[in-house]
């Protein structure tokens, strides 16, 4: 359907040195779109002379040395011969032999003769200039000092560079659109960006025919495009339609279907412009079609997955825990789909919360958080909280989703594989982190942490609990608060024994005895009661 178009270079002198310009916009626009061979003479070494000027938007397909009397049935339209003039030499350099030459030259659709002077000639017959300027083919005349190899390489790199172009706009262009579909309005963002990068208007019409969006200058009223829709929603498989309205930038209209996996007609992307699309325009509509109907699928089939389970689980509660086979197996189907994933794969909960901004939650709407986290584990099974979210996902949660996260300001506490039927006691599990995870401002994994309790209070808890059992002990002088907190500590460890701790320390029984006397009667604690010397004892290490 799309064909290229090419564009000027820029030339010195119709006859004379060639010379690069500066490349204006519309100039750059070109080498997008092809290489001209205005635009290969331009990069050319100065040494080379035009001798004629043909067309220099031409598109330039390929450089090719021949010395062949008749080369023609080895060339493509579109090239740029190299000869150092062997087939003029003798009989071949009459002006009716030179005139038969290039007249074959131009019915192969050649572009241009570069004609060397060495070794069979010191200057480019006068019959070749008056031919050449007859046909329209461009001579470039090649001194001895530019050999043609190095034509042939300029040539090579001007397409390497210029492919090089195109490429790093096309990963820019799907760049852009790939952040469009992560905002809350990614209709209108892919079709704004779609406008921007290509020389077009574009309509998003739904199923129902009516416009959902539409960007770019003066796009067609959805009047006009009625009998195109009408027959894009007839057929079936992948097609288009094309038409043409008499209306600016509509010369050209292609409306791409969006189907659903099964074929069934979702809606419609219809673009026009004024002139046909480039191949690398092309390029950029084909991905924007497909994220549009991923997004129509999204909106109606994968998102409805969630719902679904909502609704069965508010239903029928004992579902996972104790419901049928068959009750079971749907509400799994139901959760590998919300997760994007096989019904095999194990899952997470994750919750997070927000150690750089306590106040995180805007005035807005939750939706732009909500759309954040679900990118991020790629699960559309996501909870705003009080204290930040919760998300079940299938991802591992690796080195780089937790960097995105905490990148902006967010701790995470990440559960361990679990069934769905676990996933009450895995929240659970990880919920008691949560605090932990604020006060040192460190994401953790519920399956790389020590259970104990030192391990879940926290360096903050911890402190406060120090501070208030040991109280009165930290209030003494530090000499002698030291020593009894020295020997509270140790005596504690080896479980109340005195001769244990009078040898651990180096002191007499008697001594210990009368430091842990004292110890208890600052603290009024009963030194025999459990739950005292157990809280003496986790108090301790925070200190």
């Amino acid at each position: 359907m799309a064909a290229s178009t090419g564009g000027g270079g820029t030339l010195g002198s119709t006859a004379g040195r060639v010379r690069a310009l500066p490349l204006s916009d519309e100039e750059v626009e070109s080498r997008f779109r092809s290489v001209t061979l205005g635009q290969f003479l331009a990069d050319l070494p100065s040494e080379l002379l035009i001798r004629h000027v043909g067309d220099l938007d031409a598109r330039l397909r390929w450089v090719e040395p021949s010395e062949l009397e008749d080369p023609t049935p080895y060339l493509m339209d579109g090239e740029f011969v190299l000869t150092a003039g062997l087939p003029l030499l003798e009989r071949g350099g009459t002006a009716d032999a030179i005139e038969a030459y290039v007249a074959r030259l131009a019915g192969a659709r050649v572009c241009a003769v570069g004609f060397g002077l060495t070794p069979y000639h010191d200057e480019v017959p006068a019959a070749l200039v008056a031919s050449c300027r007859r046909h329209g083919i461009t001579l470039v005349e090649v001194p001895p000092s530019v050999p043609f190899a190095a034509i042939g390489l300029q040539f090579a790199q001007l397409l390497e560079s210029d492919s090089a172009k195109v490429f790093r706009s096309l990963a820019e262009t799907n760049r852009l659109l790939m952040r469009a579909v992560l905002s809350p309005r990614p209709d209108h963002e892919v079709l704004g960006t779609l406008v921007q990068r290509v020389p077009c208007w574009a309509v998003l019409v739904g199923a129902d025919g009516k416009v959902r969006s539409r960007a770019g200058t003066n796009p067609a009223d959805v009047a006009l495009l009625g009998p195109l829709l009408e027959r894009l929603f007839q057929g079936s498989g992948p097609r288009v339609e094309v038409d043409s309205y008499p209306a600016p930038g509509s010369e050209f209209v292609v409306g791409h279907p969006l189907r659903s996996s099964r074929d069934v007609n979702l809606g419609a992307l219809v673009i026009g412009s004024a002139e046909r699309l480039a191949p690398a325009h092309n390029n950029i509509v084909s991905a924007a079609v497909g994220l549009l109907e991923l997004l129509s699928r999204q909106r109606t089939s994968g998102s409805l997955a969630p719902s679904q389970l909502a609704t069965a689980l508010l239903l029928h509660p004992e579902t996972l825990a104790g419901g049928t086979s068959r009750q079971v197996s749907a509400a799994k189907d139901l959760i590998a789909q919300s997760l994007s994933s096989t019904r095999s794969a194990p899952m997470r909960v994750v919750q997070g919360v927000n150690v750089d901004a306590p106040q995180w939650r805007s005035t807005d709407s939750p939706v732009r958080e909500l759309l954040q986290w679900r990118r991020t584990f790629d699960t559309k099974l996501v909870e705003i909280t009080e204290y930040g979210f919760a998300a079940v996902t299938r991802l591992k949660v690796d080195d780089s989703v937790v960097a995105e996260a905490e990148r902006l300001g967010w701790r995470l506490v990440v559960g361990d594989p679990v069934e769905p039927n676990d996933l009450p006691a895995a929240y659970q599990r990880a919920g008691s982190l949560r605090a932990r995870a604020r006060s040192t401002a460190q994401t953790l994994r519920v399956d790389s942490v020590t259970w104990t309790v030192t391990g879940l209070l926290g360096r903050e808890a911890g402190t406060m609990l120090a501070g208030q059992v040991l109280g009165p002990l930290l209030e003494l002088e530090p000499e002698r608060r030291d020593v009894l907190v020295e020997v509270l500590r140790a005596w504690l460890a080896r479980n109340g024994s005195w001769d244990a701790t009078a040898k651990a320390l180096s002191l007499h029984r008697n001594s210990v005895r009368r430091h842990i006397g004292t110890a208890f009667e600052l603290l009024a604690r009963d030194p025999n009661d459990a739950q005292t010397r157990a809280d003496l004892l986790i108090a301790l290490q925070y200190l």
